[in-house]
C-alpha cells in the first residue's frame, strides 16, 4: 500500500458546520418566517450556479428571498447566514496538528458559495492549515463530479493512491475512490484519528 502524502478535507460536516445546507436553510427560514416550500423551489433552480461561483450571494438572495418585499432587511438575513457557521468540536485542532507536522500536503475539496467560503477561510483561520482550496466556487465544479477530484490530483501532481480524502457523505467518497484515492467517512474526531492511523497517517 502506497504511503499517504496528501490529505484532502471536506469543510462543512468535517471541520465546520455546513455553510448553507438544509439544516442551516431551515433555521434561517424559520427565524425570518419565510415559506420553506416557496423558497426551496427557487433555491433548487439556482444552487448549482451559486456554489459554482456563477452568481453572487446578492444575486442568490435576489432570486430566492428578496424577489418581493420582506419585513426584514437584507443585511439581517445575510448576517444570519454567516452566523450559522461554527467549528465542529476538536476538528480544526486535529487538522492543524497535521499541518504543523509538515508531513502531508493539506488541501480542501469542498462545495461552497464564494462569499461564505471566503468568510469561513478567514473567520476560522483555514489558511494556516491548508495550502490549497479546491472549492466549487473557485473551480466551477462540484462534488461528486469526478473532475473536481481529478483537478486536485492534477494540480498537486500527487498520485491518487498517495492521497486521502475525508468527507462526511458516502457519495462524495465513492467518486474519489473510483479515481484511486484513499477515503474516510468522517463521523467524529476520534473515529477519524483511528481510521487515519490504520492508513499509517499520524500528525
Amino acid at each position: 500500500m502506497s504511503a499517504v502524502r496528501a490529505i484532502f478535507w471536506d469543510v462543512g460536516g468535517v471541520l465546520l458546520t455546513n455553510a448553507w445546507d438544509h439544516t442551516e436553510r431551515a433555521a434561517a427560514l424559520a427565524h425570518f418566517h419565510v415559506d420553506q416550500e416557496e423558497f426551496h423551489g427557487r433555491h433548487e433552480m439556482v444552487v448549482s450556479s451559486f456554489e459554482r461561483g456563477k452568481i453572487t450571494l446578492e444575486e442568490y438572495l435576489d432570486r430566492t428571498v428578496f424577489y418581493r418585499a420582506r419585513p426584514f432587511p437584507r443585511d439581517a438575513f445575510r448576517d444570519y447566514m454567516f452566523s450559522l457557521s461554527k467549528p465542529l468540536p476538536g476538528s480544526l485542532e486535529f487538522a492543524q496538528a497535521f499541518s504543523d507536522s509538515g508531513k502531508y500536503f493539506m488541501g480542501t475539496i469542498n462545495n461552497e458559495s464564494r462569499e461564505l467560503n471566503n468568510y469561513r477561510i478567514e473567520k476560522f483561520g483555514l489558511r494556516k492549515i491548508f495550502r490549497l482550496f479546491i472549492s466549487s466556487c473557485f473551480v466551477g465544479l462540484r462534488k461528486p463530479e469526478s473532475d473536481i477530484y481529478r483537478l486536485a490530483l492534477e494540480t498537486t501532481q500527487i498520485p491518487a493512491d498517495e492521497c486521502c480524502f475525508i468527507d462526511d457523505r458516502a457519495l462524495n467518497l465513492e467518486c474519489a475512490e473510483k479515481l484511486g484515492m484513499k477515503t474516510i467517512q468522517m463521523q467524529n474526531v476520534e473515529q477519524l484519528r483511528g481510521d487515519l492511523a490504520k492508513l499509517g497517517v499520524n500528525p
